[in-house]
C-alpha cells in the first residue's frame, strides 16, 4: 500500500472525531471515503495531513511513519490535501496561487512544469490566470484548488467534496479530471457525498459512520450492497 492507516483515533474540540479506522489505498487506485455529515470523513483527512494530530494509531505512507508530522513535511513527502473550503488566497490572481502551489520547488523551470498538466485539465484557468481568485465562479475556485496541490507534484492527491457547491454541469468535469489525474500516476483518495458518482469512478470504497468504518471492499461490492443502496442511493 501507498498509504496505510492503521487504528487510527483522533479528536476534534475534545470528542472523538474517528475511532480504530484502518484503510489502506494501494499505488494508481482510486478510493472513495463516503458517510454522512460528521461521520469523520473531513478529520481522517486532516489526520493523514498533518492538520489533526491522531491519538492513537499509525499513518503509513510509501514506507515511512508520518503520523505526527507537520503538515508541510508531509507535503514535501509527496501528499497533497485540498480541503472542503478550498484555502484559496482570494485577492491573489489565479496566477499567483498556482505559483504558492511550487514553492517549494527551488528552480523556475521546476516551479513551472506542472502548468502544462493544469492547462490541459482546466484550460478556463490559463484564460483566467490574472484574475483574483475571489472572482472565480465556485466551480472555477475548485479547479484551482486542485491545479495549485497539483503543482506541489504529489504522488497521492486527496480531495475533501469536490464537488460540493458546483454547478452540475461542472461536476461532471471535475469527476474526469480526477479520472484523468489518476492516468498521470497520481493516487487519489477522494471524500465525496455524490456517491454514485464517485462509485463509477473508483476502485474501493470504505463507508463511514460516527467515526468508523462500516463497510469497505471494491466499488462495485460497495454500491451493490443493500444498506448502502437503501441509505445513501435511495434505493
Amino acid at each position: 500500500m501507498l498509504l496505510d492507516v492503521q487504528s487510527l483515533t483522533t479528536a476534534y474540540e475534545g470528542l472523538i472525531a474517528i475511532s480504530d479506522i484502518s484503510l489502506g489505498v494501494a499505488d494508481g487506485e482510486i478510493v472513495v471515503v463516503a458517510g454522512a455529515n460528521g461521520a469523520g470523513k473531513s478529520t481522517l483527512l486532516k489526520s493523514i495531513a498533518g492538520m489533526e494530530r491522531p491519538r492513537a494509531g499509525t499513518v503509513t505512507f510509501d514506507g515511512a511513519r508520518i503520523d505526527g508530522e507537520a503538515g508541510h513535511l508531509i507535503t514535501a513527502r509527496g501528499i497533497a490535501y485540498v480541503p472542503e473550503n478550498k484555502r484559496l488566497f482570494p485577492r491573489l490572481t489565479v496566477a499567483d496561487n498556482l505559483r504558492l502551489g511550487s514553492y517549494m520547488h527551488r528552480g523556475k523551470a521546476d516551479r513551472e512544469a506542472p502548468l502544462e498538466q493544469v492547462f490541459s485539465l482546466f484550460p478556463r484557468l490559463k484564460e483566467r490566470l490574472e484574475q483574483r481568485a475571489e472572482t472565480l465562479s465556485g466551480g472555477e475556485q475548485q479547479m484551482l484548488a486542485i491545479s495549485r496541490a497539483l503543482m506541489t507534484r504529489p504522488r497521492l492527491l486527496m480531495l475533501d467534496e469536490p464537488s460540493q457547491g458546483i454547478m452540475p454541469k461542472l461536476v461532471d468535469e471535475i469527476f474526469q479530471a480526477v479520472l484523468t489525474i489518476r492516468k498521470t500516476g497520481v493516487t487519489i483518495l477522494l471524500v465525496e457525498q455524490r456517491l454514485v458518482e464517485s462509485l463509477e469512478i473508483a476502485d474501493r470504497a470504505y463507508v463511514l459512520q460516527t467515526g468508523r468504518v462500516i463497510l469497505s471492499g471494491t466499488a462495485a461490492e460497495v454500491r451493490d450492497n443493500p444498506e448502502v443502496r437503501r441509505a445513501y442511493l435511495g434505493i
